[in-house]
């Protein structure tokens, strides 16, 4: 599997993620940059989820179609090519981090995917459709952690 190079210029990986990237800011996502995408990527896929959510794994941004010469998003940015998800808040888009008041820190884990053909996916999918779309095409992979507390 290629490893694709994740990084945001707003948080290091597992450090904070910047109050202003979080639902109660308005769901700003984070600006992210990458690198050493394979070259026969078809398609580039992002998922943002939180494992740490007390009723399971918490989906906060789903993106596909992202064209596989793009090497980054800028904050609040999704490629107008690019088709967006359905988040666990149920909206498509970025959600950003909103744990229960307390808890410990939670991570959020975005990752990037590099497909050997075009996903297919539809304006408003969801986690499940997203794992079976890729399902079998992932070439390379990249990610990176933020945590977040409230």
């Amino acid at each position: 599997m290629h490893e694709i190079e994740l990084r945001s210029s707003a948080f290091n990986d597992h450090a904070l993620i910047p109050n202003e990237y979080s639902h109660a800011a308005g769901d700003a996502s984070p600006p992210l940059e990458w690198s050493n995408v394979p070259d026969e990527t078809a398609e580039l896929v992002l998922l943002c989820e939180d494992p740490d959510a007390p009723t399971g794994t918490f989906v906060h941004w789903l993106l596909a179609g992202i064209p596989p010469e793009t090497e980054g998003l800028d904050a609040g940015e999704s490629p107008t090519e690019a088709v967006e998800g359905r988040n666990d808040y149920g909206a498509t888009g970025y959600g950003g981090p909103h744990p229960p008041v307390g808890d410990r820190p939670h991570r959020y884990f975005f990752r990037l995917a590099a497909l050997s053909e075009p996903s297919g996916l539809e304006p408003g999918f969801t986690a499940e459709d997203y794992r079976e779309a890729i399902e079998e095409k992932v070439i390379g992979t990249g990610t990176l952690v933020g945590t977040f507390g409230r």
